[in-house]
């Protein structure tokens, strides 16, 4: 009988084969498994609430960051989103999610700086770091986001990042053409260093959440009022209750708070019980929810500003003397705040140095001043 003889070339062929199908019976098991573990993992639901309106065009973004956290977590973590004033009342909302009411929020970071001096450091404030690429360095790069989390610990909540917003403006029942000429006006601001820069400049401030800034123009109780950018406030119906928008200079088109800073913070029980993988494709989707937000805010401005003119709003700018008498207001607030505690002297010492190297406050600005 004669001998079989294999070529070599034939048996590295049959191996090939060998492997190439073993390798895709492991492949299906795996994702067999995955999904028998999807199916039978416990499932989390918790309830966010959003600083944002029901209608307008930031809950919309809002509610579509909550689907693609069930996307990313295949089911496993549910979020059921609220809009503004849902459960409680937006201010209402730290204490909310810190004793476990909600279990998380999606709101503007700077509303805690009542309760923590060091959110006025956690988005911009007047004449500080102005753009948003330079929040994601502070954030990414230069130690802001622990910093961050370190500061919410305390608080019995967990810290999970910076959603980018937009800038912000004053809409106005009234001319305002001059630093000089906000002297007297009532007018909304957020808390913090914001409210404090307005105040030395001879403004009476109010703080409201964004639900109540509407009635409280149209019946007069206040003069203006700041809120976000266009598209949110011609949702809200500002145009039919102010004739004015108020901005700076284009090289300064927001004096008070150019990059306005939302974040999504839970319950710290609520996040320590999460398990690690979703914790991380939680911090990653509340990271991809920052650039759609801010890209699908930009996008909608464009399409509101013209129904802003069309409304016959006037946006009237102030000029580079009024930024500078601004200004000088601004640099003596931040100093005072950043005293208020630890975390926000440390958070302004690194600020101040990247303000410095980016050119944006000189040794004369800051001259007989220390931390």
């Amino acid at each position: 009988m004669e001998e079989r003889q294999e070529h070599p070339q034939s048996l590295d062929l049959t191996r090939r084969d060998l492997l190439k199908t073993a390798a895709a019976g492991l492949a299906v098991s795996a994702l067999a498994g995955k999904r028998v573990f999807a199916a039978t993992a416990p499932r989390t639901r918790w309830r966010i609430q959003s600083v944002w309106d029901a209608g307008t065009v930031g809950y919309t973004l809002f509610e579509q960051f909550c689907r693609r956290v069930g996307q990313l977590t295949e089911g496993r973590l549910e979020l059921q989103p609220f809009p503004a004033g849902a459960v409680v009342g937006t201010f209402d909302m730290f204490e909310a999610v810190r004793t476990g009411v909600l279990d998380a929020m999606h709101v503007f970071t700077l509303y805690w700086a009542g309760k923590m001096p060091v959110t006025g450091f956690l988005s911009s404030y007047a004449l500080g770091l102005d753009r948003p690429d330079q929040w994601e360095v502070w954030y990414y790069g230069l130690g802001g986001l622990e910093l961050a989390r370190r500061a919410y610990a305390e608080q019995d909540l967990f810290w999970v990042g910076p959603v980018q917003h937009d800038y912000n403006l004053i809409h106005s029942k009234v001319p305002i053409r001059s630093f000089e000429e906000f002297r007297g006006k009532k007018i909304r601001f957020p808390g913090g260093m914001i409210g404090d820069v307005f105040t030395a400049a001879g403004v009476s401030t109010v703080l409201l959440p964004g639900g109540e800034v509407y009635p409280a123009l149209e019946r007069g109780v206040i003069d203006a009022a700041d809120f976000v950018g266009p598209a949110v406030n011609y949702n809200l119906g500002f145009h039919q209750v102010t004739r004015y928008i108020i901005m700076g200079p284009p090289s300064t088109p927001c004096i008070h708070q150019p990059v306005d800073i939302i974040d999504v913070t839970v319950n710290a029980r609520r996040w320590n019980a999460l398990p690690k993988e979703l914790q991380e494709l939680f911090i990653a989707a509340v990271r991809e929810h920052s650039w759609d937000h801010y890209a699908g805010i930009q996008r909608a401005n464009i399409e509101a500003w013209e129904k802003f003119r069309q409304a016959g709003v006037e946006v009237i700018r102030l000029s580079e003397e009024d930024v500078r008498k601004f200004r000088r207001i601004a640099i003596d607030v931040w100093f005072d705040w950043a005293a208020k505690d630890s975390y926000s002297r440390e958070a302004f010492r690194s600020q101040l140095a990247y303000m410095r190297e980016l050119g944006y406050v000189t040794d004369e600005d800051l001259r007989g001043r220390s931390l």
